[in-house]
């Protein structure tokens, strides 16, 4: 378990309504200082906050970070983007432009800063479809991170570092901002993963569509993906 009091915190991604909502709730459960980051990082009225420059698809923007931010002892990978085209429709560039931030950026930032991290924690982002491939290069992209996430809980447990997977559903942020379904708020979803952080959990199950997928997946592929069943 990780207590965020006195806890120095580093977010990526913190520009964005689920990064800002970390930045808010880390302060609020008592960490001294949360570095906010972002390739254009914004400004913030609290003094805890400090604005940081970071391109997670960059090793010398980490390394950079991580010299700024020495004394963090938890890192929340929170940025990402988007791209649900089939993979049959896009080019191998595009996939590898997504899987640059949301695979390889996030596993830069996790191995850069381990060593500030030993006892303390990773928060990994995930998305329910890591679970379930209907958003292609996007779907394959978090379905990598999980997995990079499971290998790198065992790795880090020797040092004391709780590694965190939160595989999230539709969340109300910009990046799904057109998408007309049903959204959970990012002040609940961040509650919930500070909480399962603080109770010392691996993984935390959000919302009710993560809840559903994850229970889904020893069903047949035809359960998960009904269209096979027709194909």
């Amino acid at each position: 378990m990780t207590d965020l009091t006195n806890a120095v915190v580093l977010v990526t991604g913190a520009n964005g309504g689920l990064g800002a909502e970390f930045v808010r709730q880390a302060l609020e459960r008592g960490a001294t200082k949360v570095y906010a980051t972002a390739r254009n990082p914004r400004t913030w009225d609290d003094e805890r906050i400090v604005p940081l420059a970071l391109d997670v698809t960059s090793q010398e923007s980490v390394d950079a970070a991580a010299r700024t931010a020495a004394d963090v002892t938890v890192v929340v990978n929170n940025a990402g983007i988007a791209g649900s085209d089939p993979l049959v429709d896009v080019s191998v560039e595009e996939v590898e432009r997504i899987f640059a931030t949301n695979v390889f950026g996030a596993l830069r930032v996790a191995k850069t800063f381990a060593p500030s991290i030993a006892n303390g924690a990773l928060i990994d982002v995930h998305s329910a479809l890591s679970w379930v491939a209907l958003a292609g290069a996007y779907s394959a992209s978090k379905a990598a991170f999980w997995s990079i996430t499971n290998s790198l809980r065992l790795e880090l447990a020797p040092q004391g570092t709780q590694v965190v997977g939160a595989p999230l559903g539709y969340t109300d942020t910009g990046m799904i901002a057109d998408l007309d379904v049903e959204k959970s708020d990012p002040a609940d979803i961040v509650r919930s993963i500070w909480d399962a952080d603080e109770a010392g959990e691996h993984e935390v199950l959000a919302d009710q569509v993560s809840r559903d997928v994850r229970a889904g997946l020893s069903a047949p592929l035809t359960a998960l993906y009904p269209m096979l069943a027709s194909a």
